[in-house]
């Protein structure tokens, strides 16, 4: 009995022993299965998301290449217009109109299936984290905030997120868009004009433009109390609101005006007065659009008016305004090249460098829309003569070209916001007074400086001369660019709505109508057979003679090679010192002084003029003689700048007189009635 109930038991354990090893087979088995299975699915998963990749790479290809052939199609129209003459639309225009019908084809006629993997998910948080982290299965995937969609188009994910494609950030237009349009206007800068215009160019860039982003503002602010009154104000839009949007459409950007006035060769002092306000209010209105975001009242409500507070925000705009300006200068003057053996490394050193002068402004809280328009500016004075001669012509070339693709970029771009960007808010009443207030600006800005100016020119600034700036005052680039910086609240995405339809209407109509404006108000042309007036050294800026001298005897010698060496400026005592700053260039190139701000100033009397090795005196009857000049002799700095002063363009016109001064060995210029024969063919032709 006891052997069959070891028996017994022994069997029941073995029984066990099976049972155990079948369950422990079955659960490895199953445990194989769920590994195996899992690393099916995350096989899947890795090409399901390789392939989403691939298909992000497309669109973004596709995308960039939308772009492209935009520019490309602008470039072959223009081409075409300007073979046929035709000027009553402009290459920025056009831009425009083709970045329309893009933006109407992607936002009407072209939709991407719903993607069936898209899962919508409600969480209920009290504000839009940036970054998200979300659990899945186990994994943690990061998903970025792209924006705000309305619940009516939650639908249409996929639609959106084809329109965000085509969508910039906007810091891409502030930081790579923006400076060679900026650095181009410093660079190619006129300064013989701009500089005999100084003082009205500076009254309309800063007065005028404050006076502008006033007037507009306080009228935009009685247009929002008035939609207040009558309900049609969805949502809060301040004061501090209005005078911003006042500072962003008093930026003028007259490109469209300026081509036309460079191709029938208009007036050249209406033309530095248009070229000079533009470019500098441009950066006055950056400035003051960050002083009045930058406005903060104490207390609770940031939007009531405190005399304290105002006046620290004046002292922001002045702050940064100098603080910019003192840095592009800087950066200008140190920008030293001395790579001229390997032209290629010098122009590369210089674009850098000069690209950099906008980044480091922003990064150390200044604006770099200023310190690059003002490093252009000190660059073509200072470091231009340092260059190699290919470089010289690389560099002009270079940023000519980028000027040209980001300008017409940002405005095919334009076009195409008016139908992609998903948070437009059009309000008539706000979109009519936005119109009034602009015109109302422009003429408080226009018309009172330049009775004011009047009082003090010799030479006024005609009636005529006011309305065509008046009918100038186009918004472009820099109006859209500081618009689109910021669209997060209700009044921002109003503005920007009404920003784009203020550009479209300028460009268009005031720009399209620029030939008939001037024939209207029977402005001259000077043509290229025209007298130009000169100004002579008692008209020129007082301030600008006494800096001239200056630069002229020292600041040039120690910055490039050209100029008198410092041997013969400074004084006796300080020979060692002066021989140490003066390169050996400045030497030779004593007798062969050229300066681009060579038409400022010119003396009614005698001129003596040395070129190489010819020598031309013209005296008040228009006589003129040449022989060889006179080496080694030191001149005072009258001399010298009246000498200097006296090229232009290598040009010289007194009392109708017209002396050629060629550049190279090529064929002498033709007679002037020969010349003016040859125009009046081809005009005819």
């Amino acid at each position: 009995l006891g052997r069959n109930a070891n028996m017994g038991s022994t069997c029941e354990i073995n029984a066990a022993m099976s049972i155990w090893r079948r369950l422990s087979l079955f659960v490895l088995a199953s445990s194989l299965c769920s590994c195996l299975c899992r690393a099916e699915d995350s096989a899947m998963e890795n090409i399901v998301t390789e392939k989403k990749a691939e298909e992000s790479h497309r669109q973004d290809s596709a995308d960039l290449l939308v772009f492209i052939l935009l520019l490309t199609l602008t470039i072959l129209t223009i081409w075409l217009f300007k073979h046929r003459r035709f000027r009553f639309l402009h290459e920025t225009g056009l831009a425009m109109i083709y970045g329309l019908l893009v933006g109407v084809v992607l936002r009407y006629a072209i939709h991407v299936p719903s993607d069936m993997n898209n899962v919508t998910l409600s969480c209920n948080v009290n504000a839009s984290p940036a970054t998200l982290l979300v659990n899945v299965s186990g994994k943690f995937y990061e998903y970025t905030l792209k924006g705000e969609i309305s619940g009516s188009e939650v639908n249409d994910i996929q639609d959106n997120e084809m329109l965000r494609k085509v969508t910039f950030d906007p810091e891409v237009f502030f930081n790579i868009l923006l400076p060679p349009i900026i650095f181009h206007a410093g660079y190619s800068l006129k300064r013989r004009h701009f500089f005999r215009n100084l003082g009205s160019i500076l009254a309309y860039a800063f007065v005028g433009t404050v006076v502008s982003c006033f007037i507009i503002g306080l009228l935009m602010y009685g247009c929002v109390m008035l939609m207040k009154q009558i309900g049609h104000l969805g949502g809060d839009f301040f004061f501090t609101d209005c005078l911003f949007f006042g500072a962003i459409v008093s930026a003028t950007d007259p490109v469209t005006v300026l081509a036309i006035f460079n191709e029938l060769q208009v007036d050249a002092d209406l033309y530095a007065l248009l070229f000079g306000e533009s470019v500098l209010n441009d950066a006055v209105a950056v400035v003051l659009s960050s002083s009045i975001v930058g406005y903060q009242p104490e207390g609770d409500n940031s939007h009531t008016f405190e005399a304290m507070a105002m006046l620290k925000s004046f002292g922001i705009f002045l702050g940064v305004f100098s603080g910019s300006f003192a840095l592009g200068v800087a950066t200008g003057v140190v920008t030293f090249t001395k790579l001229r053996d390997f032209p290629l490394l010098e122009t590369a050193l210089f674009f850098l460098m000069s690209w950099s002068t906008f980044l480091l402004a922003e990064a150390c809280g200044f604006t770099g829309v200023v310190a690059v328009l003002f490093c252009g500016m000190t660059q073509a004075h200072y470091t231009f003569n340092n260059l190699s001669p290919e470089s010289q012509d690389r560099t002009k070339q270079l940023f000519e070209l980028l000027n040209f693709l980001a300008e017409n970029f940002i405005f095919s771009y334009m076009g195409l916001t008016l139908f992609t960007f998903k948070n437009h808010v059009f309000n008539p009443i706000f979109i009519v007074g936005a119109f009034l207030a602009v015109f109302l600006g422009r003429a408080a800005n226009i018309y009172p400086l330049s009775f004011l100016l009047n009082l003090g020119r010799k030479y006024k600034i005609s009636s005529n001369f006011q309305h065509m700036m008046m009918f100038a005052g186009l918004r472009g680039a820099m109006t859209f660019a500081l618009s689109i910086r910021d669209t997060a609240t209700y009044a921002r995405q109003m503005m920007f709505s009404t920003t784009l339809l203020v550009v479209f209407f300028t460009v268009w109509i005031c720009g399209g109508g620029t030939t008939q404006m001037l024939s209207c108000q029977k402005i001259r042309l000077i043509g290229p057979d025209g007298v130009e007036r000169r100004s002579t050294k008692q008209e020129s800026v007082w301030f600008f003679r006494i800096w001239y001298n200056f630069d002229h005897n020292y600041l040039k010698p120690i910055l490039t090679h050209s100029g008198p060496p410092l041997t013969a400026t400074l004084p006796a005592c300080c020979g060692p010192l002066a021989r140490c700053l003066t390169s050996p260039q400045a030497y030779e190139n004593e007798e062969q002084l050229k300066d681009s701000d060579s038409d400022l100033i010119l003396n009614d009397g005698d001129i003596t003029l040395a070129y190489g090795d010819i020598t031309v005196s013209t005296d008040a009857t228009g006589a003129h003689t040449s022989g060889t000049p006179v080496g080694g002799v030191a001149v005072n700095s009258d001399e010298a700048l009246d000498r200097e002063l006296a090229f232009g363009d290598h040009e010289l016109v007194i009392r109708g007189t017209r002396l050629v001064l060629p550049m190279d060995d090529s064929e002498p210029p033709l007679p002037l009635d020969s010349r003016r024969h040859r125009h009046k063919n081809e005009t005819m032709s």
